[in-house]
């Protein structure tokens, strides 16, 4: 196994820390060091998702593995936060359900787009929509000002990647 997909499985690990450090009230810590500390555990993890795909092809280390871990890590990190955000009730329940049925179904459709050997590497408005999710999740966990402005950008930038995506899988069956 190599170091990206090592960074991914980091990642997986770290997703069910994020959510119990979301969801429990710990009695002998302030709401606000748990907070910082959620805010490390994310951060960490965000990074090994800058990392491992930095990583992985700038050392030439792509693998079919790390293809299908790496955005299911994603997934598994913004779904932790998501849902611990949305049942500590500091986030817009309507924008998190949003989000989060838009990642389920985009990541199915890419199962299927996969099996029909359609290439389904992040596109560059997938990564800018990753990039303000994770934004917006230390704003929210944070309780910073702005974090409902960000939550909403990234909730159009997650819209449009799926539109994106649906659209190139049509083109894709146009040609075939």
């Amino acid at each position: 196994m190599n170091l990206p997909n090592i960074l991914a499985f980091i990642r997986i690990l770290l997703a069910p820390l994020l959510f119990f450090l979301l969801i429990n009230d710990f009695d002998n810590i302030h709401p606000s060091w748990v907070n910082y500390f959620a805010c490390v555990v994310f951060g960490i993890a965000a990074l090994t998702d800058f990392f491992d795909g930095y990583i992985a092809r700038t050392w030439n280390q792509t693998t079919k593995l790390g293809s299908i871990i790496d955005p299911l890590a994603d997934k598994m990190l913004v779904l932790a936060a998501f849902l611990g955000l949305l049942l500590t009730q500091k986030a817009d329940p309507w924008i998190i359900y949003i989000i989060l049925v838009r990642e389920f179904f985009i990541t199915g459709f890419r199962v299927v787009m996969v099996s029909e050997k359609f290439d389904v590497s992040a596109s560059f408005a997938g990564k800018i929509k990753t990039s303000f999710q994770m934004i917006a999740i230390i704003f929210l966990i944070m309780q910073w000002p702005f974090a409902n402005t960000l939550l909403f950008i990234a909730l159009v930038l997650t819209l449009y990647s799926a539109f994106e995506y649906i659209l190139a899988y049509i083109k894709h069956l146009k040609k075939v």
